[in-house]
């Protein structure tokens, strides 16, 4: 069934692809969603300072991105790189991937972060952390659809750190989405938005270990299907203190103020602050 949707919809146009997955996150709007439920809950967390008319228009628009979010999918796993490369008009801050230090994106869960992390593998080989599923056939999947190229996946666990740090003894890039929620190990509460969020630990550790360069990515999402504007931008997670509180505290600062410049394209609908409180 998986197999069958992400196969329907790669073959629409972009534009046609963003239509419909405009009209599912409409739909979730309009139902009584798990994914509104959540959706609602972050958002009057962590916008207080809107109106409750505003907040629900910004609920609207996040699941509406939601609905894109799930229609590209397909669209980007089941096409080749090379076709993906098309549909993004513009890269901002390429030539930062150019460095002798060792080099880890910080990639957020905002616009396509799975089409940021095929085109910077086109730069460079490039390797991406990632959570396992607990259904195998699905995870073979993710894999199968993920693993191509010059992208690689490397596992949250002890096999997957031994091959982070090779990948980075030989100058390849490092991908890790640090805003999940990944429980108490190798974790901290830290805030993010005003809210303390349990936050990894991991990135911060790796790019205070390796002096490495810590580039923030994300690929935003165009109006209308248009396609994508891929941004690579230096961010400074790494605190005065030395403190690993104080690195992930500036790491979570510097998401929120990416967020911030159109926070309808973050995944409201993940459950951040699991750990702290009642959803």
């Amino acid at each position: 069934m998986i197999k069958f949707v992400l196969t329907f919809f790669s073959i629409f146009p972009l534009r046609l692809n963003h239509f419909i997955g405009a009209l599912i996150g409409r739909y979730l709007y309009f139902i009584d969603s798990d994914s509104k439920h959540i959706t609602n809950k972050n958002i009057q967390i962590c916008f207080p300072e809107l109106s409750e008319i505003e907040q629900q228009d910004l609920i609207k628009k996040s699941l509406i991105e939601t609905g894109k979010c799930l229609s590209e999918t397909g669209f980007i796993w089941l096409r080749s790189f090379e076709d993906n490369a098309k549909h993004v008009l513009n890269t901002l801050g390429a030539e930062h991937l150019d460095s002798k230090q060792p080099i880890i994106l910080l990639v957020p869960h905002f616009g396509c972060w799975e089409l940021a992390a095929r085109m910077v593998s086109l730069h460079k080989p490039t390797v991406f952390l990632y959570k396992k599923l607990k259904n195998d056939k699905q995870n073979q999947l993710l894999l199968k659809n993920r693993e191509q190229g010059d992208l690689f996946m490397a596992s949250a666990d002890k096999k997957g750190l031994i091959k982070i740090h090779r990948a980075i003894a030989q100058g390849n890039l490092i991908g890790i989405l640090p805003d999940q929620d990944p429980g108490e190990k190798g974790s901290i509460l830290a805030p993010f938005f005003g809210q303390d969020a349990r936050t990894m630990t991991l990135l911060a550790k790796l790019a205070r270990k390796n002096n490495a360069k810590v580039l923030m990515t994300w690929a935003t999402r165009l109006d209308k299907g248009k396609g994508y504007v891929l941004n690579i931008e230096p961010v400074n997670i790494l605190s005065e203190s030395g403190d690993v509180k104080s690195d992930v505290v500036l790491m979570n600062q510097a998401i929120e103020e990416m967020v911030r410049m159109k926070p309808e394209q973050y995944l409201w609908s993940y459950k951040r602050f699991n750990s702290v409180i009642d959803y």
